[in-house]
Formats: C-alpha cells, sequence, structure tokens
C-alpha cells in the first residue's frame, strides 16, 4: 500500500524557512519521480518541485526558483523541500506525490500525502 506521510509545516515569518519532509512507504523510492504541490485557499492546486529517479534532474515552479531546494535520500525513502525566503504568496498546504512528473503533464493521477500547512505571517 502506497503512503506518503508530509511533515515539517508550520508557521514561519516572512524571510524564514522551513524544511518539508515526505516519509515513503509501500514501494521504493529509487524508481518513482516525486515531488510537491501547494494548494493556497481558493487556488488551484500548483506543482511546486519534482525530482526524477533516475539522474536526479528537477523542475521547478517559476515562483520558487532559487529559493526552494528538493531532494531525495532514497536509503530513507524520504524527498525533503528546503523552503527559503518564504513570501506570505508561498502559504499553502504542501502536498507530496509520487510520478510527479506525469502528474505535471495531466497524465498521471498519482499517490498523494495528506498534506501539511506551511503559513507565512508576520
Amino acid at each position: 500500500q502506497v503512503q506518503l506521510v508530509e511533515s515539517g509545516g508550520g508557521l514561519v515569518q516572512p524571510g524564514g524557512s522551513l524544511r518539508l519532509s515526505c516519509a515513503a512507504s509501500g514501494f521504493t523510492l529509487d524508481y518513482y519521480a516525486i515531488g510537491w504541490f501547494r494548494q493556497a485557499p481558493g487556488k488551484e492546486r500548483e506543482g511546486v518541485s519534482c525530482i526524477s529517479s533516475r539522474d536526479g534532474s528537477t523542475y521547478y515552479a517559476d515562483s520558487v526558483k532559487g529559493r526552494f531546494t528538493i531532494s531525495r535520500d532514497n536509503a530513507k525513502n524520504t524527498v525533503y523541500l528546503q523552503v527559503n525566503s518564504l513570501k506570505p504568496e508561498d502559504t499553502a498546504v504542501y502536498y507530496c506525490a509520487r510520478d510527479c512528473f506525469r502528474v505535471l503533464a495531466g497524465i498521471s493521477r498519482g499517490y498523494w500525502g495528506q498534506g501539511t500547512q506551511v503559513t507565512v505571517s508576520s
């Protein structure tokens, strides 16, 4: 059974940082692209970042380039999202998703975690 469990969200001031984690189980992370999406209240879900299984190539949304960094530790079956220089507009529920690039392309539903809330406010 595929499971993804996010953690690391919280309330942070503008300019602050967080490290989001996604612990995967029920499958071997090595073989799958995985990444992060977010959804703010009243807005559509947005693809934030993906990392491939093969060569570690990455995708970042323009809105987060230079501020967010995705990484994966296959030995721990965990993917991370380091989020720096946070802005109020980064406030959203952040979801981990397997098959990330295929989800971005609209050709897969993917597998999803339950999400972790990130709130950026002074």
